[in-house]
């Protein structure tokens, strides 16, 4: 892929437009470089000091808002199911949903779990706040399963893991 040049479809576009969050702000400044004569490893190089990936543009290829050049009208793939194991602490297994839209779906709430919890959960909510996808997530869902308690815990867990 690291060869590939890649532009923004018409969703992608109309994303990019309504400035939907379905991108995380490092993936929103790196799907901007994607112009149809940039690399993948252009973007990649110029994104590098950010953290972003070829997971993160795999992702955004898989919310169909990136295709190859000459296919952008194309129909945007079926984001193919990940293969995640289920999480120790007693989630479910992966039923389909894309990491994508795992984290777009838990984020909100982790940030209202940690958000709630006041002065004593700060740290943790800036923690949260700094998560960029979906496996940062999964990697705090202990510590606000801790710090919540099982039962408002349960919201983030079908989020992240059902």
């Amino acid at each position: 892929m690291p060869s590939t040049v890649l532009v923004k479809t018409s969703a992608g576009q109309q994303l990019l437009k309504d400035r939907h969050g379905a991108l995380t702000p490092r993936q929103r400044s790196a799907f901007i470089l994607f112009d149809g004569k940039r690399t993948v490893a252009d973007v990649l190089a110029a994104t590098a000091a950010m953290g972003i990936t070829e997971a993160d543009i795999q992702a955004m290829r898989d919310l169909g808002v990136l295709a190859p050049l000459g296919q952008e009208s194309a129909p945007a793939p079926a984001p193919a199911a990940p293969v995640v194991a289920a999480p120790a602490s007693g989630g479910v297994p992966e039923t389909g949903r894309s990491m994508m839209q795992r984290f777009q779906d838990a984020y909100p709430v982790a940030t209202e779990l940690t958000a709630g919890l006041g002065l004593r959960g700060f740290r943790l909510n800036l923690a949260v706040e700094g998560a960029m996808n979906y496996e940062a997530l999964a990697a705090l869902a202990p510590q606000i399963r801790e710090a919540v308690g099982e039962a408002k815990y349960e919201r983030l867990r079908q989020a992240l893991f059902a």
